[in-house]
């Protein structure tokens, strides 16, 4: 199955950049973002699926999404930044909040790409990317997702063989990441071997452009 197949790729790729940025940055582009705009008749998620440089490359791409923010949920620190959340000492983790219009795109179908674009079955990792901030989770804003969530994982399972760790919690509150993580893959998919190396070949597996 595609499903398969993209995780093994993603299973035996080398050992290359992790989801970090090496270059320096302006003071400006370390500012947070700000916080998606929520249209009337719109719903809101929050997921994690390890590098939010992944997650968001690939929600950007889906019909019926309105607006996709990277940033950080799930943590016991008020306005964490991006060095500390790598520390793993404010518990949250990386992110993507997920704007979506219920009318063209439903939350089982938003899911759907959720379990295809990771392995969730592996806790506290994917691919070279290894830390508590890079788990599985499945942030609901309503108890109907919560219930989607619940349904969709157990549907989700038979196609793992090892069993799936996502975690289910209801949303806390998100922090936007800093400006230079904002579409991310978009701007530096030319010049960062990660974005080149892991990204792109996750796309072109979801027969997503790149």
């Amino acid at each position: 199955m595609k499903r398969r197949r993209l995780l093994a790729l993603l299973l035996f790729l080398p050992a290359i950049a992790s989801c970090e940025p090496k270059e320096a940055m302006p003071a400006e582009a370390k500012q947070p973002a700000p916080a998606p705009k929520v249209p009337e008749g719109s719903e809101v998620i929050t997921l994690g699926a390890g590098c939010f440089w992944c997650v968001e490359a690939v929600y950007k791409q889906i019909p019926g999404v309105q607006a996709v923010v990277s940033g950080y949920m799930g943590g016991t620190v008020a306005n964490p930044t991006y060095e500390q959340v790598c520390t793993e000492s404010t518990g949250h983790a990386e992110v993507v909040q997920v704007v979506y219009d219920p009318k063209k795109l439903s939350t089982e179908k938003l899911l759907e790409w959720f379990w295809n674009l990771h392995d969730p079955t592996t806790l506290n990792k994917q691919g070279a990317d290894v830390g508590t901030q890079y788990r599985s989770a499945i942030y609901y804003h309503t108890d109907a997702q919560k219930a989607v969530a619940e349904k969709s994982k157990k549907e989700a399972q038979p196609e793992f063989k090892n069993p799936i760790v996502t975690e289910i919690t209801k949303a806390s509150v998100f922090y936007p990441a800093e400006n230079y993580h904002q579409d991310y893959y978009f701007q530096n998919k030319n010049k960062n071997g990660y974005c080149r190396m892991v990204i792109t070949p996750k796309l072109e597996k979801l027969k997503l452009d790149h």
